[in-house]
């Protein structure tokens, strides 16, 4: 724990203008990321006697080491630069909104030729509609159906569409009204286009013209007494105001508006937004976050603000954004959303009237996540917390780790032999801190010797972090020396955070392993176990007997699944290594020539061995390759040709080679590495 005073920058050094500062800790992480107007005013708060600073500010002052600041122009660029570098560096003592639950929303891919409606979620794509979020998925799908009926647009998958038009037969949608059917010619790509405009147009609100052209149609119909076609039309209005139904009016005068309520006690906070969009309630979402920094219900706003419009330009950022309270920076806020946006936006409370009813209404829902939230995370909270501490106790350690970290290694007879790393903090795992290894100093299977060589290197590499900040120097330890030199940016390093415990799957000879390649570096703060799969049992470095946990053990239960996820990763590395190493073709050989260039060869001629006996000219004809690598491939491919065909020794017949395009270059399968969080690799 640092004392505030030992990095205390002088009165006279820091300068009386707006910026951003930020504190680091010994490792040189960013921990906390914070604005001013006036850096010197700000900056002084911090460093003021430890006792009377709140109880968060004071543990972020004595666990940081350093601070820094940089000075901007306005107080718009310093609301700028803090969202992005709260985004860049994920400082732990910032309030950092998660969402509670994962919201869909109703999306319009108008980026294809034949724009499809879906539900999606995750994070926005370019050219893609979106009208919500919403709360439910099936309240979307209720929506969209009642709503095909008068715009029919395609709502299939890319291989269904493609089915379809291959042959010559719509899907059942297109049989029963409820899709126009382009994938067979019904409609031309423009008016299949055209629907889907005035379907994003309904639901954008603009509803009452549209309603009143199809009421217009409807008697012209019934006057020229094409009843069938009124009747029709009749329905299709009925389905608008059913969809419309479902989405009550709000606000009376069409208001385009984001209202936002807060609930807090004194760890956690709770944040529910209604998009309301011509009056209605167009989507719903919401957060929670521990109030891990000293903020009042006005910096909750504002980071709120800064979490919801971030990322978004245009109409995304209503005219009106109402809220309980207004920020500090009310002037500073307002331009920013006003350049998201491109024109004004008015950032007020409501004060009486269908604003403030509904605001109240928003509370509620806000006060119901918050009572929800700590419901649900009361028994985890209790559980983990439980687990932690009897680790601890049963491993006789100083204190519960808070950071484990488990290795398995994966082979398949001896062959393409692999192992994983996966973190768990607070008893939960952390996936973006996962690494993936190859075995490089032997081949074959031996599982102790690809352990010992697996916890040398994670360790080597936190040396060498510790190398770069001065924390450390080879003469410490063993460890190689080598090292890349690296900016000390505050962003989280691969490998730069020890482990409270390390476990490891196996019994005493992989433990012996891991416990020695810590030693050999000169590390002896780390505790290390061996979970062993016949009988569960936990084995200690020298011990002759294991600590056997009872069966009903939370801990236990933790350090299974800590070691299953460790098991789980490295199977699905070993699985991809050892796939794109059977799927590997003659074109993986060509210097130079990507995925995107073998595919496009394999598109242009269909297989390999058609490829194969292209001239030189004619594989010039395909997009991006030029002569000389069409004269690499084409050699490439001669040098591979079989001396003979292959043979069924069962009928005799010969078995064409008709390569389709992923396994004859090599491409991993679909599917590939799960999230990108799980992607570290050190190679």
């Amino acid at each position: 724990m640092a004392d505030p005073s030992s990095y205390r920058p002088q009165p006279g050094q820091i300068p009386d203008s707006p910026g951003v500062y930020r504190f680091r800790d010994e490792h040189r992480r960013v921990i906390y990321v914070g604005k001013a107007k006036s850096l010197r005013q700000r900056l002084a708060n911090y460093f003021q006697d430890v006792a009377g600073l709140h109880p968060r500010t004071a543990t972020m002052v004595t666990t940081a080491a350093s601070v820094e600041w940089t000075v901007v122009s306005t107080e718009v660029e310093a609301l700028q630069l803090e969202y992005s570098w709260i985004k860049e560096y994920d400082p732990r003592f910032n309030v950092k909104y998660r969402d509670d639950k994962s919201y869909p929303s109703l999306a319009v891919t108008m980026n294809e030729e034949f724009p499809r409606v879906q539900v999606m979620r995750g994070p926005k794509k370019k050219g893609v509609r979106y009208f919500g979020p919403y709360a439910h998925a099936w309240a979307i799908r209720e929506t969209v159906d009642l709503m095909l009926r008068v715009f029919p647009v395609r709502t299939c998958s890319a291989g269904v569409f493609k089915r379809s038009a291959q042959i010559g037969r719509p899907c059942l949608l297109g049989y029963i009204g409820k899709c126009s059917a382009p994938c067979v010619g019904r409609v031309t790509a423009e008016e299949h286009r055209e629907l889907a405009e005035d379907f994003c147009d309904f639901m954008a609100g603009r509803t009452g013209a549209y309603l009143s052209r199809l009421e217009a149609q409807m008697h012209e119909a019934a006057e020229e007494m094409e009843y069938e076609k009124a009747a029709r039309l009749r329905d299709d209005i009925m389905a608008l105001r059913r969809a419309m139904e479902k989405n009550a009016v709000v606000l009376a005068d069409a208001t385009d508006a984001d209202l936002m309520a807060v609930a807090e006690d004194e760890l956690e906070a709770a944040v529910q937004i209604f998009h309301v969009r011509g009056g209605r309630v167009r989507g719903q979402r919401g957060w929670v976050t521990d109030k891990v920094e000293a903020v009042d219900t006005a910096g909750l706003v504002e980071h709120a603000l800064q979490q919801l419009y971030g990322e978004e330009t245009g109409e995304a950022v209503p005219k009106e954004v109402l809220v309980p309270v207004l920020p500090e920076d009310e002037a500073a806020l307002g331009q920013w959303l006003a350049a998201r946006r491109g024109s004004q936006v008015s950032l007020r409370v409501p004060q009486r009237g269908d604003k403030k009813a509904l605001m109240e209404t928003v509370h509620r829902n806000a006060l119901q996540a918050l009572a929800l939230h700590k419901t649900k995370r009361a028994a985890d909270l209790t559980t983990r917390s439980r687990a932690l501490e009897e680790i601890a106790e049963a491993l006789d350690l100083d204190s519960a780790p808070l950071r484990i970290e488990c290795f398995d290694i994966s082979h398949l007879q001896g062959d393409d032999v692999v192992a994983s790393m996966v973190v768990f903090e607070d008893g939960l795992a952390r996936k973006s801190e996962y690494r993936r290894f190859q075995i490089k100093s032997f081949a074959g299977q031996d599982d102790v010797r690809s352990m010992h060589e697996v916890v040398s290197r994670r360790f080597r590499r936190y040396l060498q972090e510790k190398l770069k900040t001065g924390e450390w120097s080879p003469e410490d330890g063993d460890g190689d020396g080598e090292h890349e030199q690296a900016p000390d940016d505050g962003r989280p390093k691969r490998f730069a955070y020890p482990p409270q415990l390390v476990v490891v799957d196996g019994g005493q000879p992989q433990v012996a392993a891991a416990r020695r390649a810590l030693e050999e570096l000169g590390i002896d703060d780390v505790a290390v176990c061996g979970l062993a799969k016949r009988l569960e049992e936990v084995w200690l470095p020298g011990e002759d007997d294991p600590v056997v946990l009872p069966r009903t053990s939370e801990g236990l239960y933790l350090l299974q699944r800590v070691r299953d996820e460790a098991h789980r990763f490295a199977i699905q590395y070993q699985r991809n290594k050892r796939g794109k190493r059977l799927k590997a073709g003659p074109l993986d050989e060509v210097p130079g020539l990507g995925d995107t260039r073998k595919h496009a060869l394999i598109k242009h001629f269909g297989s390999v061995k058609k490829l194969r006996q292209a001239t030189i000219d004619q594989i010039c004809e395909v997009p991006g390759i030029g002569r000389k690598t069409a004269e690499t491939v084409a050699a490439a491919l001669a040098q591979a040709a079989p001396t003979a065909p292959a043979v069924n020794t069962a009928t005799g017949e010969i078995i064409e080679d008709e390569t389709p395009a992923a396994p004859a270059v090599g491409v991993p399968p679909s599917g590939g590495w799960g999230t990108s969080s799980e992607r570290g690799t050190d190679q």
